[in-house]
C-alpha cells in the first residue's frame, strides 16, 4: 500500500513587502528610502540624488521578518510563474 501523500500548503506573500523590498543575487536584503514623493522642490539636488540610492538591510530581526513576510522573495526575479 503507498503511503499518503502530505499536502505542502503555499503560503502567502505580503505584497506590500515583496514591492519595498528586493533580494540581490549574493542574497542580501535591500530598500529603497522614502520621502520621494512630494515636497521635492525644496530640497537641494544632492538630497534628492541621495533618496535614489538603495540602502543594504542589515538588522537580524528585519530579516527575519521579511522572509516571514515574503518568503518566495528571491526565488523569482522578474517573471513569476503565472
Amino acid at each position: 500500500m503507498a503511503k499518503a501523500k502530505v499536502k505542502k500548503y503555499k503560503l502567502k506573500t505580503h505584497k506590500a513587502t515583496a514591492k519595498r523590498f528586493r533580494q540581490t543575487g549574493s542574497g542580501k536584503l535591500v530598500r529603497t528610502k522614502g520621502g520621494k514623493t512630494h515636497f521635492r522642490r525644496r530640497r537641494s539636488q544632492r538630497a534628492k540624488n541621495m533618496l535614489n540610492k538603495t540602502i543594504t538591510v542589515t538588522s537580524i530581526t528585519m530579516h527575519k521578518r521579511i522572509k516571514i513576510l515574503a518568503p518566495y522573495l528571491g526565488l523569482y526575479k522578474q517573471n513569476p510563474p503565472a
